[in-house]
């Protein structure tokens, strides 16, 4: 036995999947930053502000109550539910049973794996949105569905094509992951694009599961909510999250809607994983919905807008092509024709101006000749990307 080589391999379903891009690359990042080079992260999308003083008192609060630590119900509070509920009634003007429609979650990522794991058997299909957020292939892909991409293209204003996905073998599809307002390409939301999605749905058997964090960040107009389509609930899954449009993605704090009998399948799943969120942040978080219409303008509207100004111009700068239009906390844009691909792009600002910007290519194939930069940076530090792009030679 002393001479016998130990030897283990991992599961079979980790050869599907590669480590999460922003992972493998904040290594690189950090080395580059212990070396003094000082990058500014224009990358990744986690608000720097901090949630309303409210919010926090509440937490502190409930904190150092004695009781406050024991195990919590996996299907949340009621203060929490009620709180939801109210949440959607009041910004989107859809009712919700508080007891039995809502479910809280540890974020929306979690939600993905709930969802999946709750309606998808080995080998059904899911259909994924390219460009979209990785996680909902990568997930998919570790629970053993096949993935079937569909199309988001800029002539039909990054929306579903319809008429291709009719023609699509769609016998073994179980899920439809859809992202409105858009991640990564700045597409708003349509009432239209809600209706064709709930006539898809139940015309051809398909949950669609739509993720809505978004709909607060320079998205002027009314919000919407796929749930506001007759019929929705019946088809349709909602995510939303506290993390962007509450400055709370540390928290881990979103909710998923829908009808009771869904959420009842998912909370058998959620409760054989997880035994509840601390009851002292629910309690927080269900006083963050109360926020003020004034907290989030000034909170975090505004901001974001005032650095959304800058993220234009970095992307004139590096000649790149956006639709002003779009919306949320991103900035997407085109890449120069004369660039071989965008890593061509964003290695050289990375390594030489010192400024991490996001490839596109990691969205899917349709986001190859795109980057994305992130609005989650002060001001000041735009100002200094700015300058440093300025001092490069941005010619390939």
């Amino acid at each position: 036995m002393e001479n016998k080589a130990f030897s283990i391999k991992p599961a079979d379903r980790l050869a599907d999947v590669n480590e999460y891009y922003f992972s493998r690359k904040l290594k690189e990042v950090a080395a580059m930053n212990a070396e003094g080079k000082d990058v500014i992260s224009l990358a990744i999308g986690s608000p720097d502000m901090p949630p309303s003083p409210e919010t926090v008192e509440t937490l502190c609060e409930e904190a150092r109550k004695p009781t406050a630590h024991g195990y919590q119900p996996t299907i949340g509070i009621p203060e929490l539910r009620r709180a939801m509920s109210g949440f959607y009634k009041r910004w989107y003007g859809v009712e919700l049973d508080p007891n039995s429609e809502i479910q809280p979650l540890i974020g929306s990522k979690e939600g993905i794996l709930h969802v999946t794991l709750a309606f998808v058997n080995v080998g059904d299909e899911v259909l994924v949105p390219n460009p979209g957020y990785p996680t909902y292939t990568s997930l998919s892909k570790l629970l053993g569905a096949k993935i079937v991409n569909y199309d988001l293209l800029p002539e039909n204003d990054w929306q579903p094509d319809f008429e291709q996905l009719e023609k699509m073998d769609l016998s073994r599809v179980k899920l439809m992951w859809t992202n409105y307002p858009n991640m990564p390409t700045g597409a708003r939301a349509r009432r239209e694009t809600y209706e064709r999605l709930v006539d898809f749905a139940l015309r051809h058997n398909i949950i669609v599961v739509n993720d809505n964090p978004y709909s607060f960040i320079l998205n002027e107009g009314e919000r919407l909510s796929i749930l506001q389509i007759p019929r929705a609930k019946e088809c349709c899954i909602e995510f939303n999250s506290m993390s962007k449009s509450h400055n709370m993605p540390g928290w881990r704090v979103g909710m998923l809607a829908t009808n009771a009998q869904f959420v009842s399948w998912i909370l058998k799943v959620k409760s054989n994983v997880d035994s509840g969120t601390f009851r002292a942040l629910q309690l927080a978080a269900a006083k963050a919905y109360d926020n003020t219409d004034l907290w989030h303008r000034l909170a975090n509207v505004d901001i974001y807008a005032g650095r959304r100004r800058l993220a234009e111009e970095i992307m004139r700068l590096l000649e790149c092509q956006f639709d002003p239009q779009q919306t949320g906390m991103f900035l997407w844009g085109r890449i120069p024709d004369k660039y071989n691909d965008v890593e061509e792009l964003t290695e050289k600002v990375l390594h030489e101006a010192r400024v991490f910007i996001t490839p596109g290519f990691i969205f899917g194939s349709n986001g190859k000749r795109y980057i994305r930069i992130s609005l989650c940076a002060k001001e000041d530090k735009f100002a200094e990307a700015l300058q440093r792009i300025k001092e490069i030679n941005i010619k390939p």
